[in-house]
Protein backbone atom coordinates (compact mmCIF):
# COMPACT_ATOMS: atom_id res chain seq x y z
CA UNK A 1 0.00 0.00 0.00
CA UNK A 2 1.32 3.10 -0.67
CA UNK A 3 0.36 6.39 1.48
CA UNK A 4 0.87 9.92 0.98
CA UNK A 5 -0.24 13.41 1.58
CA UNK A 6 -3.74 14.25 0.11
CA UNK A 7 -5.17 17.57 2.22
CA UNK A 8 -6.72 17.40 5.31
CA UNK A 9 -8.65 15.46 7.32
CA UNK A 10 -12.76 16.73 7.00
CA UNK A 11 -15.99 15.17 8.01
CA UNK A 12 -17.32 12.31 10.13
CA UNK A 13 -16.74 8.83 11.07
CA UNK A 14 -18.17 5.85 12.33
CA UNK A 15 -15.34 3.87 13.81
CA UNK A 16 -15.95 -0.33 13.73
CA UNK A 17 -16.90 -2.18 17.31
CA UNK A 18 -14.63 -2.45 20.00
CA UNK A 19 -12.20 -5.78 19.52
CA UNK A 20 -11.97 -6.29 22.99
CA UNK A 21 -15.92 -6.39 23.69
CA UNK A 22 -16.45 -7.94 20.76
CA UNK A 23 -14.60 -11.29 21.65
CA UNK A 24 -16.10 -10.95 25.01
CA UNK A 25 -19.80 -11.31 23.51
CA UNK A 26 -19.32 -13.99 21.74
CA UNK A 27 -17.63 -15.91 24.79
CA UNK A 28 -20.25 -14.94 27.37
CA UNK A 29 -23.02 -15.21 25.01
CA UNK A 30 -22.27 -19.14 24.73
CA UNK A 31 -21.86 -19.78 28.12
CA UNK A 32 -25.10 -18.27 28.76
CA UNK A 33 -28.44 -19.07 28.87
CA UNK A 34 -30.83 -17.91 25.92
CA UNK A 35 -29.49 -15.54 22.93
CA UNK A 36 -27.86 -12.69 23.11
CA UNK A 37 -28.01 -10.82 20.29
CA UNK A 38 -24.83 -8.19 19.19
CA UNK A 39 -24.98 -5.15 16.93
CA UNK A 40 -21.92 -3.08 15.75
CA UNK A 41 -20.14 -6.14 16.33
CA UNK A 42 -16.34 -6.27 14.85
CA UNK A 43 -16.15 -8.22 11.68
CA UNK A 44 -12.36 -8.40 11.69
CA UNK A 45 -10.54 -11.69 11.47
CA UNK A 46 -8.92 -12.02 14.99
CA UNK A 47 -13.08 -12.13 16.28
CA UNK A 48 -13.71 -14.27 13.64
CA UNK A 49 -11.97 -16.65 14.82
CA UNK A 50 -13.65 -16.45 18.01
CA UNK A 51 -16.89 -17.24 16.36
CA UNK A 52 -15.53 -19.88 14.69
CA UNK A 53 -13.79 -21.71 18.16
CA UNK A 54 -17.32 -21.81 19.45
CA UNK A 55 -19.03 -22.79 16.44
CA UNK A 56 -16.56 -26.41 16.65
CA UNK A 57 -17.95 -26.51 20.25
CA UNK A 58 -21.70 -26.74 19.56
CA UNK A 59 -22.75 -23.56 19.65
CA UNK A 60 -25.16 -21.70 17.08
CA UNK A 61 -24.19 -18.61 15.85
CA UNK A 62 -26.14 -16.70 13.37
CA UNK A 63 -24.18 -13.55 11.64
CA UNK A 64 -24.84 -10.67 9.16
CA UNK A 65 -22.46 -8.11 8.87
CA UNK A 66 -21.94 -6.69 11.91
CA UNK A 67 -25.49 -8.06 13.98
CA UNK A 68 -24.34 -11.19 15.29
CA UNK A 69 -26.88 -13.94 17.62
CA UNK A 70 -25.41 -16.24 19.78
CA UNK A 71 -27.92 -19.07 21.07
CA UNK A 72 -25.68 -19.43 23.98
CA UNK A 73 -25.94 -23.47 25.85
CA UNK A 74 -25.07 -22.21 29.40
CA UNK A 75 -22.01 -22.74 31.63
CA UNK A 76 -22.05 -26.04 30.79
CA UNK A 77 -23.50 -26.32 27.47
CA UNK A 78 -20.08 -26.29 25.08
CA UNK A 79 -19.48 -29.76 23.37
CA UNK A 80 -15.89 -31.73 22.32
CA UNK A 81 -14.17 -30.01 19.34
CA UNK A 82 -13.68 -32.17 16.42
CA UNK A 83 -10.67 -30.49 15.09
CA UNK A 84 -7.79 -28.46 17.17
CA UNK A 85 -9.00 -24.94 17.86
CA UNK A 86 -7.65 -22.37 15.81
CA UNK A 87 -7.31 -18.90 17.01
CA UNK A 88 -5.56 -17.56 14.12
CA UNK A 89 -3.84 -14.61 14.82
CA UNK A 90 -5.65 -13.26 18.15
CA UNK A 91 -4.00 -14.01 21.39
CA UNK A 92 -6.94 -12.99 23.15
CA UNK A 93 -9.33 -15.65 21.88
CA UNK A 94 -6.35 -18.22 22.87
CA UNK A 95 -5.87 -16.61 26.47
CA UNK A 96 -9.23 -16.23 27.58
CA UNK A 97 -10.60 -19.41 25.51
CA UNK A 98 -8.08 -21.38 27.63
CA UNK A 99 -9.69 -20.09 31.16
CA UNK A 100 -13.05 -21.54 29.80
CA UNK A 101 -11.69 -24.98 28.38
CA UNK A 102 -9.49 -25.44 31.49
CA UNK A 103 -12.84 -26.24 33.55
CA UNK A 104 -14.95 -28.39 30.97
CA UNK A 105 -15.95 -32.12 30.76
CA UNK A 106 -13.87 -32.83 27.75
CA UNK A 107 -10.03 -32.27 26.16
CA UNK A 108 -8.85 -29.74 23.65
CA UNK A 109 -5.91 -27.96 21.88
CA UNK A 110 -6.15 -24.84 20.74
CA UNK A 111 -3.23 -23.04 18.74
CA UNK A 112 -2.93 -20.09 15.87
CA UNK A 113 -0.72 -18.91 13.49
CA UNK A 114 2.88 -18.87 13.38
CA UNK A 115 2.58 -15.18 14.98
CA UNK A 116 1.00 -16.78 18.04
CA UNK A 117 2.82 -19.69 18.45
CA UNK A 118 5.68 -17.29 19.39
CA UNK A 119 4.03 -15.15 22.04
CA UNK A 120 3.84 -15.98 25.74
CA UNK A 121 1.27 -18.36 27.28
CA UNK A 122 3.11 -19.19 30.49
CA UNK A 123 1.03 -16.19 31.60
CA UNK A 124 -2.18 -17.72 31.84
CA UNK A 125 -0.75 -20.93 31.98
CA UNK A 126 0.85 -20.31 35.60
CA UNK A 127 -2.64 -19.16 37.69
CA UNK A 128 -4.77 -21.78 35.24
CA UNK A 129 -2.43 -24.87 36.98
CA UNK A 130 -2.47 -23.18 40.58
CA UNK A 131 -6.11 -23.75 40.32
CA UNK A 132 -5.96 -27.32 39.11
CA UNK A 133 -6.33 -26.83 35.49
CA UNK A 134 -3.67 -29.41 33.05
CA UNK A 135 -2.62 -27.33 30.64
CA UNK A 136 0.84 -28.41 28.70
CA UNK A 137 2.68 -26.11 26.09
CA UNK A 138 2.62 -29.50 23.13
CA UNK A 139 6.07 -28.44 22.15
CA UNK A 140 7.10 -27.54 25.56
CA UNK A 141 8.17 -24.16 24.71
CA UNK A 142 5.69 -22.14 27.15
CA UNK A 143 3.39 -21.27 23.44
CA UNK A 144 0.87 -22.51 21.88
CA UNK A 145 -0.71 -24.85 20.73
CA UNK A 146 -1.91 -25.82 24.56
CA UNK A 147 -3.37 -28.94 25.04
CA UNK A 148 -5.79 -28.58 27.71
CA UNK A 149 -7.42 -31.21 29.87
CA UNK A 150 -10.48 -30.13 31.21
CA UNK A 151 -11.27 -30.40 35.06
CA UNK A 152 -13.03 -29.62 38.43
CA UNK A 153 -11.16 -26.36 39.19
CA UNK A 154 -10.47 -24.77 42.71
CA UNK A 155 -11.03 -21.34 43.68
CA UNK A 156 -7.66 -19.51 43.96
CA UNK A 157 -6.03 -16.16 44.86
CA UNK A 158 -3.36 -15.14 41.63
CA UNK A 159 -1.10 -11.96 42.20
CA UNK A 160 -0.44 -11.29 38.73
CA UNK A 161 3.23 -9.88 38.13
CA UNK A 162 1.83 -7.69 35.15
CA UNK A 163 -1.53 -5.22 34.80
CA UNK A 164 -2.71 -7.82 31.95
CA UNK A 165 -6.94 -8.05 30.91
CA UNK A 166 -6.10 -10.94 28.88
CA UNK A 167 -4.47 -12.73 32.23
CA UNK A 168 -7.28 -11.56 34.83
CA UNK A 169 -10.12 -12.61 32.49
CA UNK A 170 -8.49 -15.87 31.36
CA UNK A 171 -8.37 -16.52 35.53
CA UNK A 172 -12.11 -15.18 36.04
CA UNK A 173 -13.31 -17.27 33.07
CA UNK A 174 -11.56 -20.41 34.76
CA UNK A 175 -13.33 -19.16 38.20
CA UNK A 176 -16.51 -19.92 36.41
CA UNK A 177 -15.91 -23.10 36.85
CA UNK A 178 -14.22 -23.26 40.70
CA UNK A 179 -15.42 -24.78 44.05
CA UNK A 180 -14.78 -21.39 45.31
CA UNK A 181 -14.82 -18.03 44.79
CA UNK A 182 -11.58 -16.75 42.29
CA UNK A 183 -9.63 -13.41 42.48
CA UNK A 184 -7.17 -12.18 40.72
CA UNK A 185 -4.74 -9.16 42.02
CA UNK A 186 -3.08 -6.88 39.50
CA UNK A 187 -0.35 -4.19 40.30
CA UNK A 188 -2.32 -1.06 37.93
CA UNK A 189 -5.82 -1.46 37.00
CA UNK A 190 -6.19 -3.11 33.43
CA UNK A 191 -8.70 -3.03 30.79
CA UNK A 192 -12.28 -3.85 32.76
CA UNK A 193 -14.55 -4.64 29.96
CA UNK A 194 -14.67 -8.74 31.29
CA UNK A 195 -15.83 -7.50 34.56
CA UNK A 196 -18.43 -5.54 33.43
CA UNK A 197 -19.97 -7.64 30.56
CA UNK A 198 -19.82 -10.93 33.53
CA UNK A 199 -21.78 -9.07 35.48
CA UNK A 200 -24.36 -7.67 32.96
CA UNK A 201 -24.37 -11.52 32.04
CA UNK A 202 -25.56 -12.46 35.81
CA UNK A 203 -21.89 -13.37 37.43
CA UNK A 204 -21.59 -12.05 41.04
CA UNK A 205 -18.10 -9.87 40.29
CA UNK A 206 -16.46 -7.81 43.00
CA UNK A 207 -13.77 -5.05 42.50
CA UNK A 208 -11.13 -3.20 45.38
CA UNK A 209 -8.25 -1.95 45.74
CA UNK A 210 -6.65 -2.02 49.02
CA UNK A 211 -9.65 -1.42 51.79
CA UNK A 212 -11.97 0.75 49.45
CA UNK A 213 -15.47 -0.91 48.73
CA UNK A 214 -16.58 -1.84 45.22
CA UNK A 215 -18.10 1.58 44.78
CA UNK A 216 -15.31 3.48 45.93
CA UNK A 217 -13.29 1.57 43.34
CA UNK A 218 -15.43 2.37 40.39
CA UNK A 219 -15.97 5.78 41.31
CA UNK A 220 -11.80 6.09 41.38
CA UNK A 221 -12.04 4.60 37.60
CA UNK A 222 -14.61 6.56 36.39
CA UNK A 223 -12.29 10.05 37.72
CA UNK A 224 -11.35 11.19 34.39
CA UNK A 225 -8.79 13.36 36.14
CA UNK A 226 -6.96 10.86 37.38
CA UNK A 227 -4.07 8.63 35.91
CA UNK A 228 -4.93 5.50 36.94
CA UNK A 229 -6.74 3.80 40.46
CA UNK A 230 -3.95 3.35 42.56
CA UNK A 231 -3.57 1.11 45.80
CA UNK A 232 -1.94 -1.94 47.43
CA UNK A 233 -3.15 -3.83 44.50
CA UNK A 234 -6.65 -3.97 42.43
CA UNK A 235 -8.39 -7.46 43.16
CA UNK A 236 -11.40 -9.01 41.32
CA UNK A 237 -13.00 -11.77 42.31
CA UNK A 238 -15.29 -13.91 40.83
CA UNK A 239 -17.82 -16.29 42.71
CA UNK A 240 -18.66 -20.07 40.81
CA UNK A 241 -21.32 -21.70 38.91
CA UNK A 242 -23.72 -18.26 38.50
CA UNK A 243 -26.52 -18.20 36.01
CA UNK A 244 -26.02 -16.21 33.23
CA UNK A 245 -28.29 -14.57 30.58
CA UNK A 246 -28.92 -13.95 27.41
CA UNK A 247 -28.21 -9.99 26.58
CA UNK A 248 -28.60 -7.49 23.99
CA UNK A 249 -25.37 -5.76 23.73
CA UNK A 250 -24.35 -2.76 21.09
CA UNK A 251 -20.56 -2.64 21.04
CA UNK A 252 -18.91 0.52 20.83
CA UNK A 253 -16.64 1.91 18.45
CA UNK A 254 -13.18 0.94 19.35
CA UNK A 255 -10.65 3.76 20.82
CA UNK A 256 -7.59 1.59 19.39
CA UNK A 257 -8.88 2.09 15.65
CA UNK A 258 -9.80 5.47 16.66
CA UNK A 259 -6.56 6.43 17.44
CA UNK A 260 -5.42 6.09 14.36
CA UNK A 261 -7.65 9.11 13.30
CA UNK A 262 -7.14 11.23 16.94
CA UNK A 263 -3.63 11.17 15.51
CA UNK A 264 -4.18 11.73 11.86
CA UNK A 265 -6.32 14.54 12.30
CA UNK A 266 -3.71 15.84 15.34
CA UNK A 267 -1.10 16.13 12.50
CA UNK A 268 -2.49 16.98 9.09
CA UNK A 269 -2.62 21.33 9.19
CA UNK A 270 -6.46 22.01 9.01
CA UNK A 271 -7.97 19.03 10.10
CA UNK A 272 -11.23 18.73 11.94
CA UNK A 273 -12.64 15.12 12.10
CA UNK A 274 -15.52 14.15 14.46
CA UNK A 275 -15.53 10.36 15.52
CA UNK A 276 -19.04 8.79 16.53
CA UNK A 277 -19.70 6.42 19.31
CA UNK A 278 -15.75 5.64 20.38
CA UNK A 279 -15.91 3.92 23.58
CA UNK A 280 -14.35 6.19 26.20
CA UNK A 281 -14.01 3.34 29.08
CA UNK A 282 -11.42 5.20 31.56
CA UNK A 283 -9.57 1.71 31.51
CA UNK A 284 -8.92 1.96 27.82
CA UNK A 285 -8.55 6.16 27.40
CA UNK A 286 -4.38 6.70 28.10
CA UNK A 287 -4.77 7.75 24.46
CA UNK A 288 -7.10 10.93 25.11
CA UNK A 289 -4.98 11.49 28.44
CA UNK A 290 -1.92 12.02 26.64
CA UNK A 291 -2.60 13.60 23.64
CA UNK A 292 -4.55 16.11 25.63
CA UNK A 293 -1.10 16.68 27.64
CA UNK A 294 0.62 16.42 24.43
CA UNK A 295 -1.45 19.64 23.47
CA UNK A 296 -3.89 18.23 21.24
CA UNK A 297 -7.30 20.09 20.43
CA UNK A 298 -10.20 16.78 21.60
CA UNK A 299 -13.70 17.61 22.78
CA UNK A 300 -15.66 14.99 23.65
CA UNK A 301 -19.66 15.70 22.88
CA UNK A 302 -22.57 13.40 23.57
CA UNK A 303 -21.13 11.54 26.22
CA UNK A 304 -23.26 8.56 27.37
CA UNK A 305 -22.62 7.12 30.60
CA UNK A 306 -25.83 4.73 30.57
CA UNK A 307 -24.72 1.27 29.03
CA UNK A 308 -22.08 -0.84 30.94
CA UNK A 309 -19.85 1.01 28.68
CA UNK A 310 -19.25 4.52 28.43
CA UNK A 311 -18.95 6.51 24.57
CA UNK A 312 -18.81 9.93 23.23
CA UNK A 313 -18.25 11.60 19.65
CA UNK A 314 -14.44 12.97 19.81
CA UNK A 315 -14.46 15.80 17.85
CA UNK A 316 -10.13 16.42 16.53
CA UNK A 317 -8.63 19.67 15.55
CA UNK A 318 -5.29 19.77 13.98
CA UNK A 319 -2.87 20.63 17.05
CA UNK A 320 0.92 21.88 17.29
CA UNK A 321 2.29 19.43 20.15
CA UNK A 322 4.97 19.03 22.15
CA UNK A 323 6.49 16.01 24.19
CA UNK A 324 5.73 14.31 27.14
CA UNK A 325 6.88 11.06 29.00
CA UNK A 326 4.64 8.45 28.71
CA UNK A 327 5.10 5.36 31.49
CA UNK A 328 4.19 3.97 34.36
CA UNK A 329 0.14 3.04 35.81
CA UNK A 330 -0.88 4.84 32.03
CA UNK A 331 0.68 2.14 30.06
CA UNK A 332 -1.98 -0.24 30.76
CA UNK A 333 -4.54 2.12 29.28
CA UNK A 334 -2.63 2.51 26.10
CA UNK A 335 -0.44 -0.24 25.58
CA UNK A 336 -2.73 -1.01 21.85
CA UNK A 337 -1.86 2.67 20.77
CA UNK A 338 1.83 3.19 22.00
CA UNK A 339 3.09 2.66 17.93
CA UNK A 340 0.60 5.52 16.98
CA UNK A 341 1.54 7.33 19.70
CA UNK A 342 5.18 6.61 18.57
CA UNK A 343 4.11 8.18 15.82
CA UNK A 344 2.88 11.44 17.41
CA UNK A 345 5.77 11.72 19.63
CA UNK A 346 7.84 12.04 15.91
CA UNK A 347 5.91 14.91 14.82
CA UNK A 348 6.06 16.67 18.25
CA UNK A 349 8.65 19.48 19.57
CA UNK A 350 10.83 17.49 21.98
CA UNK A 351 12.22 14.69 23.21
CA UNK A 352 9.48 11.96 24.15
CA UNK A 353 10.31 8.92 26.46
CA UNK A 354 8.31 6.23 26.75
CA UNK A 355 8.48 3.70 29.52
CA UNK A 356 7.59 0.63 31.57
CA UNK A 357 6.59 -0.64 28.28
CA UNK A 358 8.22 -4.10 27.61
CA UNK A 359 4.97 -5.63 27.02
CA UNK A 360 5.50 -4.30 23.38
CA UNK A 361 8.42 -6.73 22.90
CA UNK A 362 5.81 -9.80 23.05
CA UNK A 363 2.98 -8.52 20.90
CA UNK A 364 2.35 -9.58 17.44
CA UNK A 365 6.01 -8.40 16.41
CA UNK A 366 8.54 -6.92 18.69
CA UNK A 367 6.52 -3.42 18.29
CA UNK A 368 10.11 -1.70 20.10
CA UNK A 369 12.23 -2.64 17.68
CA UNK A 370 9.67 -2.73 14.58
CA UNK A 371 8.75 1.02 15.21
CA UNK A 372 12.61 1.72 16.09
CA UNK A 373 13.90 0.49 12.94
CA UNK A 374 10.92 2.47 11.02
CA UNK A 375 10.81 5.41 12.38
CA UNK A 376 14.68 5.40 11.96
CA UNK A 377 13.86 5.12 8.60
CA UNK A 378 11.46 8.14 7.84
CA UNK A 379 14.01 10.14 9.30
CA UNK A 380 13.44 10.13 12.98
CA UNK A 381 16.15 9.73 16.19
CA UNK A 382 14.79 7.00 17.87
CA UNK A 383 16.66 5.27 20.25
CA UNK A 384 15.31 1.60 21.98
CA UNK A 385 15.24 0.91 25.41
CA UNK A 386 14.24 -2.34 26.80
CA UNK A 387 11.20 -1.27 28.16
CA UNK A 388 10.61 1.46 25.13
CA UNK A 389 11.77 4.38 23.38
CA UNK A 390 13.05 7.80 23.17
CA UNK A 391 12.13 9.79 20.28
CA UNK A 392 12.96 13.12 19.17
CA UNK A 393 11.20 15.05 17.18
CA UNK A 394 9.47 17.87 15.29
CA UNK A 395 12.19 17.64 12.22
CA UNK A 396 10.59 17.04 8.65
CA UNK A 397 10.58 13.81 7.59
CA UNK A 398 10.09 11.51 4.81
CA UNK A 399 8.21 8.50 3.04
CA UNK A 400 10.22 5.43 2.80
CA UNK A 401 9.44 1.87 2.48
CA UNK A 402 8.04 0.21 5.82
CA UNK A 403 8.02 -3.41 6.77
CA UNK A 404 4.70 -4.22 8.95
CA UNK A 405 6.31 -7.57 10.10
CA UNK A 406 2.49 -8.49 9.33
CA UNK A 407 1.42 -6.40 12.60
CA UNK A 408 -1.69 -4.45 12.01
CA UNK A 409 -0.79 -1.70 14.17
CA UNK A 410 2.31 -0.79 12.71
CA UNK A 411 0.68 -0.90 9.45
CA UNK A 412 -1.72 1.56 10.63
CA UNK A 413 0.22 3.89 12.09
CA UNK A 414 3.02 4.54 9.43
CA UNK A 415 -0.53 5.15 7.01
CA UNK A 416 -0.93 7.97 9.26
CA UNK A 417 2.40 9.10 9.74
CA UNK A 418 2.43 9.00 5.57
CA UNK A 419 -0.03 11.84 5.97
CA UNK A 420 2.40 14.21 7.42
CA UNK A 421 5.72 13.03 5.54
CA UNK A 422 6.91 14.22 2.41
CA UNK A 423 6.97 12.02 -0.34
CA UNK A 424 5.52 8.72 -0.31
CA UNK A 425 5.13 6.01 2.24
CA UNK A 426 5.46 2.38 0.94
CA UNK A 427 3.56 0.00 3.67
CA UNK A 428 5.10 -4.09 3.30
CA UNK A 429 2.23 -6.24 4.54
CA UNK A 430 -0.20 -3.35 4.49
CA UNK A 431 -3.22 -6.17 4.55
CA UNK A 432 -2.45 -6.82 7.89
CA UNK A 433 -5.05 -4.15 8.92
CA UNK A 434 -7.90 -6.71 8.28
CA UNK A 435 -6.97 -8.51 11.60
CA UNK A 436 -8.68 -5.34 13.56
CA UNK A 437 -9.75 -2.59 11.33
CA UNK A 438 -11.08 -4.20 7.75
CA UNK A 439 -11.93 -1.07 5.57
CA UNK A 440 -9.28 0.96 7.14
CA UNK A 441 -7.40 2.30 4.44
CA UNK A 442 -11.14 3.06 2.56
CA UNK A 443 -12.06 4.79 5.51
CA UNK A 444 -8.89 6.76 5.78
CA UNK A 445 -9.56 8.25 2.07
CA UNK A 446 -12.87 9.39 2.81
CA UNK A 447 -11.64 11.50 5.58
CA UNK A 448 -9.08 12.75 3.54
CA UNK A 449 -9.74 15.78 1.33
Amino acid sequence: MIIKYTGPLRGELSIPGDKSISHRSVMFGALADGTTEVTNFLTGADCLSTISCFRQMGIEIEQKDTHVLIHGKGLHGLTAPLEILDAGNSGTTVRLLSGILAGQHFNSVITGDETIQKRPMKRVMTPLTGMGADVISVRRNGCAPLQIHGKKLHGAHYDSPVASAQVKSCILLAGLYADGITSVTEPAVSRNHSELMLRYFGADVKENVGSQSNAEVMSGINDRNASCVKGSGFTVSISPEPKLTGQKIHVPGDISSAAYFIAAALLVPGSELLLKNVGINPTRDGMLRVCREMGADITLLNEDHTGAEPCADLLVRSSSLKAVEIGGDLIPTLIDELPVLAVLAAFADGTTVIRDAAELRVKESDRIAVMTNNLTRIGCPVEAAADGMIITGGKPLHGAVIDSHMDHRIAMSFAVAALACSGEMDIQGAEIVNISYPGFYEDLARVCR
